[in-house]
């Protein structure tokens, strides 16, 4: 599968890169690969290491089965996340913000999915 660089303006490539698939179905990438250098090897130079494959559900479940993880669920782990530090000596503002964003993002997707429920056009590719 040919992989290419993920660019965003607020993106930092500082420790690791994320790559997604340059051909794909459905209108968007499926699989996305976070790597970071790996040590050198034998003198080669520096190879970069994955550190984790996602794969995002392809095609509508309806009509393609359960095969990837949904937008949602990636949100909910990271507010997971967020909301355990918040709970820590690392709690701060700026997370707070961050946590209050990603439940908006939650509340427009689940109004998407209750419109199409609403529709009965949920889990298939019809507009």
């Amino acid at each position: 599968m040919k992989m290419k660089e993920l660019n965003h303006d607020l993106l930092t490539n500082k420790y690791t890169q994320v790559y997604h698939e340059e051909e794909f179905k459905f209108n968007a990438p499926h699989t996305f690969d976070v790597v970071t250098q790996a040590e050198l090897v034998e003198g080669k130079g520096p190879f970069p290491a994955s550190i984790q494959r996602i794969h995002f559900q392809e095609g509508a479940i309806k009509e393609h089965g359960v095969n990837g993880v949904m937008n949602e669920e990636l949100i909910a782990m990271v507010i997971c996340r967020l909301d355990h530090f918040q709970e820590s000596e690392f709690a701060c503002y700026e997370n707070d913000i961050a946590i209050v964003k990603l439940e908006e993002a939650l509340l427009w997707l689940r109004k998407r999915t209750m419109g199409r429920e609403k529709r009965g056009v949920e889990g298939t590719h019809i507009k």
